[in-house]
């Protein structure tokens, strides 16, 4: 690639997350341009023109990938696809951002990782609660070891529905979603916390539920113990709530950090520092704001300048968690060990 020239990417799939989320990172960058779109709805063909206006429109996918201008795609349909979309785009040398969760089983992500590296290509998730500023600055704390050794962590995702999705409630059916409020939070916390440890869980257990919206067929409500060599975190996730907040705390070996809506708590050494890191983690779905950095860490590996596998290293983690909690509530809440392959999905 010429030092000059941008790389040329395309949206697969204009929903509410693409719409709102991606393309306003996209629009801000001077070294990537979106110059292709495709979407299973032709509809989505007059939002494409409003926020595209220099892009094409494909009325299909293998149409889109048959072009020979790209250099990657962002994936941004609903879990199901994302696979069977992964592999059509690395067939073509592509480089493949996706929208999370990646895949839903540890030999799907073996699978995909392998053709990535067979192509070439980078395959990279939507870890975008990394770049929370309530997260980053949590995180800060906890590497400048101003609470020590992390020992406990406590998390709650409280909502009162599943988060509104563009041509109908996708979140709540099982073939295509995968799973409920596990596969929709779940991710984000199974990415987040092991940082904040500073190391993969070994075990996990949990109870599936449903505890208000009987209509669903999947699950709205998860309670999870993740159980790390140190450490141990508990997780509620839930859209059964009666209102819409995040809640988090971390106990280290001498101190604590408190997540209260927008504002970061720290609790050491005798005094109390609070620091305002808006927006709360619970305003809004897209999350904009926290896309930019994703696609900076997405180019770096694209162009080279970061070889670490640390994306799908933690991709691993998610789906290990995932597959082992549903596996533990199947067996009504017994400890189920995790063996995520850290080190070797890249």
């Amino acid at each position: 690639m010429g030092a000059t020239r941008r790389l040329r990417g395309a949206i697969i799939g204009l929903g509410n997350v693409a719409v709102h989320g991606h393309l306003p990172g996209w629009r801000q960058r001077a070294d990537a341009v979106i110059v292709a779109a495709t979407d299973l709805n032709p509809t989505r063909q007059a939002e494409c023109r409003a926020a595209l206006p220099e892009a094409r429109w494909h009325d299909a996918v293998d149409s889109l990938l048959a072009t020979d201008d790209l250099d990657f795609v962002d994936v941004c349909t609903p879990p199901s696809s994302h696979a069977v979309l992964i592999e059509a785009a690395l067939a073509r040398g592509l480089h493949v951002l996706c929208e999370k969760p990646l895949v839903g089983s540890p030999a799907e992500l073996e699978r995909l990782a392998g053709l990535a590296r067979a192509a070439r290509a980078v395959l990279h998730t939507v870890h975008n609660w990394h770049q929370a500023p309530l997260v980053r600055a949590t995180d800060a704390l906890i590497r400048e070891g101003r609470i020590g050794g992390v020992r406990e962590v406590v998390w709650r995702t409280l909502r009162t529905q599943p988060a509104a999705a563009a041509g109908g409630s996708w979140r709540v059916d099982p073939s295509i979603a995968g799973g409920g409020v596990l596969t929709d939070h779940g991710w984000h916390v199974s990415y987040v916390i092991p940082r904040w440890v500073g190391a993969p869980p070994d075990a996990v257990s949990a109870r599936l539920e449903t505890r208000r919206h009987h209509r669903f067929a999947v699950e709205d409500t998860a309670t999870v113990r993740l159980q790390f060599p140190d450490a141990v975190a508990d997780i509620v996730l839930t859209w059964a709530a009666e209102a819409r907040e995040n809640q988090a705390r971390v106990i280290g070996t001498t101190g604590r950090i408190d997540i209260e809506d927008d504002t970061v708590v720290l609790r050491a050494d005798g005094r109390e520092e609070r620091h305002r890191h808006p927006p709360a983690l619970s305003d809004g779905s897209q999350h904009p704001d926290w896309f930019g950095p994703v696609t900076d860490e997405f180019i770096a590996r694209v162009l080279g300048r970061d070889p670490s596998h640390r994306n799908l290293d933690e991709a691993a983690v998610c789906i290990a968690v995932e597959c082992g909690a549903r596996e533990s509530s199947r067996r009504g809440g017994a400890l189920f060990p995790l063996a995520a392959r850290v080190g070797s999905a890249g």
